[in-house]
């Protein structure tokens, strides 16, 4: 292969020039309620030519290795038709080298039908519940062997391994409906989706308690938010807003995301790091060849830095941050979080608890949304805290804000981070479900409008 690519760079007459090559192997089984909606194993092959030249890109996507020079010089010629200014990249020493996941247990040494007896196993237990309408049990497992060649001299043959699973309850009273789900995903292998059990019973219980549960009154609370609910209001709400190439299309945004700027209490650090093993975002190198690093993005309140790819630390004069991600080879690469979360303190949760006279307690996340700095999520679940207690369970707590008002209301933060991939991902410019993982401790913030 590393002949091949090389001799196929050498056809280029551009700027700059990429190949990426891979090879997917994906098995998915999916049960909604008692039926068996999906199962199957799928292989593909294909890759991409990216080309730059005076500042233009061209991309040219294939699934046939044996024309792989036509491939070059099409993507060469687009290029060349964009382009009418000054390539701009940040200057990056290509080197070689071969990354392989670490794993316990490979998937594709366990037969499809034991993979389908487990989802079985867990999607029953689900259904168990009198008061449970319906389930969603998924599984999937996604094995990439990828080779990324560049004209700067970078070819990196790196394996990717992703494992997960989803557990999901519909619980319903009449007109009253409530799910909760659970959800697990790592670059990890079959190990981290066995032993489910407990979690299959877990979110058939909620669903059901759920449903004999008030709504919340509105109006504004000091709210604890659990680790999965932070880990998720980091990466929607401030992550993506980090994103140079969003950054560099919005000039108020970058004005308003200008480092050495205060975002929040000195204890508040906020960072994106690819390299945690076994994180669902974690990768050896980004699809440009760049490694993967860690990334203080918030450190000590201070906002220190943005994620980047070559050509967006170019233009803002920075350095790359190995952040240029893509979905598959059918698409090129942007601006994509890894391993998203806020460092952990040191409040324990039950000081937390116990210093709110009147508030909320939520509990993972259910759904949302963001516009630029504004937010609106809603918890699974949530819990009233009176005087220093955990009392009653709430439903309907739906949390809304100005991102950048909410995060200079944190008055504390755990120390009790986890982070949390799943068989989801992150939605961005088409390219949906990429794996990321994102976390956070226990933090509590004040004056928090909950409806």
């Amino acid at each position: 292969m590393e002949t091949l690519l090389k001799k196929a760079l050498q056809v280029a007459d551009v700027d700059y020039l990429q190949i990426i090559v891979e090879k997917r192997r994906q098995t998915q089984i999916d049960y909604a309620g008692p039926q068996l909606e999906e199962i199957g194993t799928t292989t593909e092959r294909g890759g991409n030519v990216r080309a730059c030249h005076r500042g233009g890109w061209g991309f040219v996507s294939f699934t046939d290795l044996s024309d792989l020079k036509r491939y070059v010089r099409e993507a060469c010629r687009q290029a060349k038709m964009v382009g009418k200014k000054q390539t701009a990249l940040s200057p990056f020493r290509g080197k070689a080298a071969a990354i392989h996941p670490q794993f316990e247990i490979d998937p594709q040494t366990i037969s499809l039908e034991e993979k389908e007896h487990l989802l079985r196993k867990y999607n029953q237990i689900i259904l168990s519940s009198p008061k449970v309408q319906t389930s969603r049990v998924r599984y999937k497992d996604l094995r990439i062997d990828q080779y990324i060649a560049t004209s700067d001299g970078s070819f990196i043959h790196q394996e990717k391994l992703y494992t997960g699973a989803l557990l999901r309850a519909t619980a319903k009273d009449g007109s009253n409906v409530q799910q909760v789900f659970e959800s697990v995903g790592q670059t990890k292998g079959f190990e981290i989706v066995k032993g489910l059990e407990e979690k299959a019973e877990q979110v058939a219980k909620e669903a059901v308690d759920l449903l004999s549960a008030p709504k919340v009154t509105p109006g504004l609370y000091t709210v604890i938010l659990d680790p999965k609910l932070a880990g998720v209001f980091t990466h929607e709400a401030f992550g993506h807003l980090s994103e140079a190439d969003f950054l560099s299309e919005n000039p108020s945004f970058k004005e308003r995301m200008k480092l050495g700027e205060r975002f929040g209490p000195d204890e508040l650090s906020i960072v994106d790091d690819g390299t945690i093993p076994g994180g669902n975002g974690s990768y050896g190198f980004d699809e440009e060849g760049v490694p993967a690093q860690k990334t203080y993005l918030i450190k000590e309140g201070i906002l220190v830095g943005r994620l980047h790819s070559r050509e967006t630390a170019a233009q803002m004069g920075e350095e790359p941050t190995g952040n240029a991600r893509a979905l598959s080879y059918l698409f090129p690469p942007i601006v994509r979080m890894s391993n998203t979360f806020i460092e952990p303190r040191d409040y324990e949760l039950e000081r937390m608890i116990s210093e709110v006279e009147d508030g909320i307690y939520a509990v993972d996340m259910l759904g949302g949304n963001t516009d630029l700095e504004m937010f609106t999520f809603s918890s699974q679940k949530a819990y009233r805290i009176v005087k220093g207690k955990i009392k009653g369970m709430v439903r309907d707590v739906i949390l809304s804000g100005n991102v950048f008002d909410t995060l200079k209301k944190i008055d504390a933060i755990g120390n009790d981070l986890s982070l949390f991939g799943g068989l989801g991902g992150c939605g961005k410019g088409r390219q949906f479900p990429l794996p990321v993982s994102d976390g956070s401790p226990h933090l509590r913030i004040k004056e928090v409008l909950i409806g």
